[in-house]
């Protein structure tokens, strides 16, 4: 295979996987996802200093905690976290059908970690969602 043939293979992200390039069911872009978790960190850091206050503000343990639940209950239940759907974005599963409750409790952990999440293939998946089976697309 031809670079020329490889980058024709992948001229937008999610074209591999069937994707549209552009509107309902394209891969969400990095701009959105990055509204999306700044969102879901400050609910979590707003619940978090609220229920559980520290002299400094926050217990950053007790935050990664909510975030994590938040992550995981709002995927099983609407297949996305309050940033996602704020932004128009929902979390599914390359196969098709239900998510399920491995995939959110997998990607969640993994999301958690941070790295998986930084480190992106060519169709903007992280590798917390290429674990997971799963793909993040537009509404």
């Amino acid at each position: 295979m031809t670079s020329a043939t490889a980058s024709a293979d992948n001229r937008w992200p999610g074209e591999r996987l069937g994707l549209p390039e552009t509107g309902p069911r394209s891969v969400g872009r990095f701009g959105r996802r990055l509204v999306g978790i700044v969102i879901d960190w400050g609910v979590a850091y707003l619940l978090s200093w609220a229920f559980f206050p520290t002299d400094l503000g926050t217990d950053p343990f007790i935050t990664l905690g909510l975030f994590a639940a938040l992550q995981y209950v709002f995927l099983i239940v609407v297949n996305g976290s309050l940033g996602h759907l704020i932004v128009r974005l929902r979390v599914v599963p390359l196969a098709g059908g239900y998510l399920g409750l491995w995939r959110p409790l997998v990607r969640t952990v993994l999301l958690s970690l941070g790295i998986p999440a930084l480190i992106w293939d060519r169709d903007q998946r992280g590798l917390h969602d290429k674990a997971a089976g799963t793909v993040l697309v537009r509404v």
